[in-house]
């Protein structure tokens, strides 16, 4: 099967590589262009790109889709189905009308859940105990073509953005290979989603990861997971930002304490938050120093009594 892949970030490289080991012929690689990174800002090319060229693949990286241009180079390609995975762009009419399979998207979710940009950020920041991958044909909407298969996955306590997106990366790569050959073999029908069961999951900014100590500390402990590794929950401790990068719900109740109230026991650092529940903070960092863990941050800042996070 003659394919065009479209994707950027680490979480559509599975894919790449599993279509790729199965005998798929990527005609053509699209991706966003290369970006400083890193605190150096040195400009490095997209994970995709690098495992399509070390694969000797032809790599397009176009500034936008809707460019003329860009119509240009793609146009003269005949490919059976175009692969979305991640690329982080949406997908013009000219484009969808190309193949004869359409253009096929793995989602990181269960559409009509969490339509958007982050759909496994939200997932965790609304605690959600299950989530999963969704393959769909790209319509002109966002997120709201027809769905061709899904699969389940359930979400661990343990699991942040990072992990969650890890499994679901691998899971997808299976299920876009599956997808590919039914709709090859005829064996699919797309169906329709039930759009009045759709929710969105928006696209992250640095402001979703301040923390609002007057929410539960089972909703603050959701927020904490879904926001790793970024933008991460934050709050501010003596005028300077402070990332929580691990907690969880303390069985002990915190009572008669206002929301943001810090306490220390036995080298173990809580935080009141709303409705009487209190959240144990396992990891933590001040702007400009290294991320440590709450028992090192407590022998370092000596706590005083009735000190709050904002």
């Amino acid at each position: 099967m003659q394919l065009i892949f479209c994707g950027t970030p680490q979480f559509a490289v599975p894919t790449l590589e599993r279509l790729l080991a199965e005998g798929f012929t990527i005609e053509l690689v699209v991706s966003q262009p290369d970006e400083p990174s890193g605190r150096g800002y040195e400009v490095k090319p997209p994970p995709v790109k690098q495992v399509a060229e070390r694969a000797g693949i032809r790599v397009f990286q176009p500034a936008k889709l809707k460019d003329p241009a860009t119509q240009e180079v793609l146009s003269p390609y005949r490919p059976e189905a175009i692969v979305v995975v991640a690329y982080g762009r949406i997908i013009p009419p000219w484009m969808i009308d190309l193949p004869r399979l359409g253009c096929i998207n793995l989602h990181a979710s269960l559409l009509p859940k969490y339509r958007g940009a982050a759909p496994i950020q939200w997932a965790l920041i609304r605690g959600e105990r299950v989530t999963g991958v969704t393959t769909m044909k790209i319509d002109p909407g966002l997120d709201t073509g027809d769905i061709l298969l899904r699969r389940e996955v359930e979400i661990r306590e343990e699991d942040t953005a990072e992990t969650l997106a890890e499994r679901l990366s691998v899971l997808g790569a299976d299920l876009m290979v599956e997808t590919l050959r039914g709709l090859a073999r005829g064996e699919i029908t797309p169906r329709p989603q039930e759009h009045s069961l759709a929710t969105l999951a928006p696209l992250l900014k640095k402001e979703h990861g301040r923390i609002d100590w007057s929410l539960t500390a089972q909703e603050i402990g959701w927020r904490v997971r879904g926001l790793y590794p970024w933008p991460g929950a934050y709050t501010t401790f003596r005028g300077k930002n402070l990332h929580v990068w691990a907690a969880a719900v303390a069985p002990a109740a915190a009572a008669r304490l206002e929301p943001g109230t810090l306490t220390a026991e036995r080298g173990r650092l809580f935080v009141a938050c709303g409705q009487g529940t209190q959240l144990e903070v396992n990891q933590l960092q001040v702007e400009g120093r290294k991320r440590l863990a709450a028992r090192d941050f407590l022998n370092g800042v000596h706590l005083q009594p009735g000190e709050k996070l904002f």
